[in-house]
């Protein structure tokens, strides 16, 4: 009875990190496409060599989950193709609007990503010993998204046109891409 708990418990346990490499890669490849598409419509603009710069790191971001997925032998959502597609055309769409548009989108989505992550270091906390990788990148990784978020209230987020209702739609839709990502 007991090892068949504790089986049961580092399976769970086993899930649970899997799910969150899983949907951590989907998200930093969403943001990789975001920030290309903003910079396909932004990038020669004086705010272009900031995106670049946030770009550079959500690249980074994602060669670590590409990694992590590797080792970890997880497996990737099978919404990579529609996630690629769909985070180029945020990005772009709202780079159309404006750089203050753009800046929205980025306050949006580090805003959700930025909970999402606290919230799998409140998970990861209950053993720290044995996910102390995982705990380490989420919490570089997490300050780096709250840099972007601040940054993109810096550069006039709250300005961008409908800015409410624009930033909600976005924030709508990265919790569905993120509890989509989680599964499948």
């Amino acid at each position: 009875m007991f090892s068949q708990q504790i089986r049961r418990r580092l399976s769970q346990s086993s899930k649970e990190i899997s799910s969150m490499i899983r949907v951590n890669h989907a998200g930093e490849l969403g943001a990789d496409r975001i920030y290309a598409g903003q910079m396909a419509v932004l990038g020669s603009t004086p705010v272009g060599p900031k995106i670049q710069e946030m770009w550079d790191q959500e690249k980074a971001h994602k060669a670590k989950f590409e990694e992590l997925i590797s080792k970890y032998r997880v497996r990737p959502t099978v919404m990579v193709p529609l996630w690629n597609v769909a985070g180029f055309v945020l990005g772009a769409g709202t780079a159309l609007l404006g750089s203050k548009a753009a800046m929205a989108c980025t306050v949006a989505v580090e805003s959700v990503i930025v909970e999402h992550y606290n919230d799998q270091l409140r998970v990861l906390m209950d053993d720290p010993e044995k996910n102390k990788e995982l705990l380490q990148v989420i919490q570089k990784f997490r300050d780096d998204e709250q840099e972007h978020h601040d940054t993109g209230l810096d550069h006039g987020a709250e300005q961008a046109p409908f800015y409410k209702a624009l930033t909600e739609v976005i924030k709508i839709g990265c919790k569905a891409a993120i509890t989509v990502s989680k599964q499948i």
